[in-house]
């Protein structure tokens, strides 16, 4: 079943890229109460980044984070705060050009594991001067940015 859903998801990137048009997505920037920070270790590029992804059909921007919350880090519950910024770069992902509004959340820890092994490598609770560098698609700006803004 997980191999299924794993060729699904890379169809549908594939069909992004033949329909080029800009994507929708969402990254959250989910702290535990202690103020650490929910990191994921993406399979496609090695590196750390903010949970998140690409609305699907059917979804607000909402439900969009708390399916990635749990399907990239076991997160089950989360409350949403405000959305700290909107990303547009071209180059910022190097699958598609992809719009991402960033949100901030209070989440608890995460309890589950990653919903497919091959995209989330693992799951990590990191203080904000202990992230690791460099970061997966451009998410050091969006850090910086929300950490400028407090």
């Amino acid at each position: 079943m997980k191999l299924a859903r794993g060729l699904f998801k890379i169809l549908k990137e594939i069909l992004r890229h033949l329909l080029r048009r800009p994507v929708v997505g969402i990254n959250i920037i989910a702290k535990v109460p202690d103020g650490r920070i929910v990191m994921i270790r993406r399979g496609d590029t090695g590196g750390w980044a903010l949970p998140g992804g690409t609305v699907e059909w059917g979804e607000t921007l909402r439900s969009t984070a708390e399916r990635e919350l749990l399907e990239e880090a076991g997160i089950t519950k989360a409350q949403l705060g405000e959305v700290k910024g909107i990303y547009s770069a071209i180059d910022r992902d190097p699958r598609f050009h992809a719009v991402t509004v960033v949100v901030e959340a209070l989440v608890d820890e995460p309890t589950l594991a990653p919903d497919n092994p091959a995209e989330i490598l693992e799951v990590g609770l990191f203080q904000q001067e202990d992230l690791p560098s460099p970061l997966s698609h451009s998410n050091e700006d969006m850090l910086a940015h929300v950490h400028d803004s407090s």
